[in-house]
């Protein structure tokens, strides 16, 4: 296991990290000694650009272009390269929407989009190019959300999502929540998060408490992709997470290039298990404009997951899925008992 450090928490680091994040791909390709990988670039994209903590840029190894942490955050110019059944909106949340900022898809559960601000763009998004700045549920102090589940009393679970709902401060997340403890049908609150695993200081004490006083059964839910965006300062961020009494779950993207073996499955599911975290769910890509290049076919993704089950205790498999435009749920690739759905 990689060892567990104990810090005092900075509560000014995060957002230092978060303002410094590298922006400028040149600079990013230079720092890791790949200035070569230049003509890769595309020539411009200011609808969806390079951001990526500086943090996580010190686990990338330097020389390697194939590094699979750098291959999720780096542009290039296959973006650009339209494939047929790559859209816009692959997973329906125009049709989803419910109010400002809230999007309902699944029975007894909403979705929230906290902020449209994230401290990495992953460059497989399938939010790439939604449009936030006409849909964000914290607008009007999160007065449109609040009406929706007040109109719904069958919603019992509402999901932080966004961009990342941990890019707001706290104290805007407690305001939220002071709000929500008037609605008693709220059971359970789930977030969804990858600021801690790229800004691992965004576990402070000031989330700790929040966390704590919590009313609910509060859930988080990780996005890692790959065992080496492990450092000491995750494993600390679970461990600081997993205190204040959360669950904590993981999902991951099956990517070409960053995961598609089943030594980095397996690895990945072991790192997780090692920081107290489950693996949740492995999702096929979502079949967004841009991210073609990312695209696993199922068949190749059922053989992976398949060797990853003879490889694993069933409590560190994730469960294969992909997300389906007015689905009930996300829905199962492979199922030994019934098949390929």
């Amino acid at each position: 296991m990689i060892p567990c450090p104990v810090r005092p928490a900075q509560p000014e680091d995060w957002r230092r990290a978060f303002r410094d994040a590298i922006d400028d791909p040149l600079v990013l390709l230079r720092h890791l000694d790949l200035a070569h990988l230049a003509a890769r670039l595309p020539g411009s994209d200011h609808t969806f650009p390079l951001r990526v903590p500086r943090g996580f840029v010190a686990r990338m190894r330097r020389g390697d272009a194939d590094d699979p942490l750098l291959r999720q955050v780096l542009p290039l110019d296959e973006e650009f390269r339209p494939q047929p059944g790559f859209i816009a909106d692959p997973v329906g949340d125009v049709a989803a929407r419910g109010a400002l900022g809230v999007l309902h898809k699944y029975r007894g559960r909403v979705l929230l989009l906290a902020t449209g601000s994230c401290a990495v763009h992953c460059r497989y998004c399938f939010r790439r190019h939604f449009a936030y700045s006409d849909d964000i549920a914290a607008a009007a102090n999160w007065r449109g959300a609040l009406d929706y589940l007040q109109q719904h009393p069958d919603v019992d679970e509402v999901i932080l999502s966004g961009g990342d709902p941990l890019s707001l401060s706290t104290a805007k997340l407690a305001a939220l929540t002071d709000q929500l403890r008037a609605l008693p049908q709220i059971r359970r609150l789930r977030i969804h998060t990858r600021l801690p695993v790229v800004i691992p200081e965004r576990v402070d004490d000031a989330l700790e408490a929040w966390l704590r006083a919590l009313p609910w059964r509060v859930t988080v839910v990780l996005h890692v992709n790959h065992a080496r965006e492990f450092d000491p300062a995750l494993v600390d961020a679970c461990a600081r997470l997993r205190q204040t009494g959360v669950w904590l779950l993981n999902q991951s993207v099956l990517l070409a290039g960053v995961n598609d073996s089943v030594e980095a499955l397996v690895e990945l599911s072991q790192a997780l298990g090692d920081a107290g975290v489950l693996p949740y769910y492995l999702h096929l890509l979502d079949r967004v404009a841009g991210a073609a290049h990312f695209e696993v076919e199922r068949d190749a993704a059922i053989a992976l997951h398949e060797a990853a089950r003879a490889a694993l205790p069933g409590y560190l498999l994730p469960r294969l899925v992909r997300e389906i435009e007015g689905e009930p749920s996300k829905t199962p690739i492979w199922d030994p008992a019934h098949g390929q759905r």
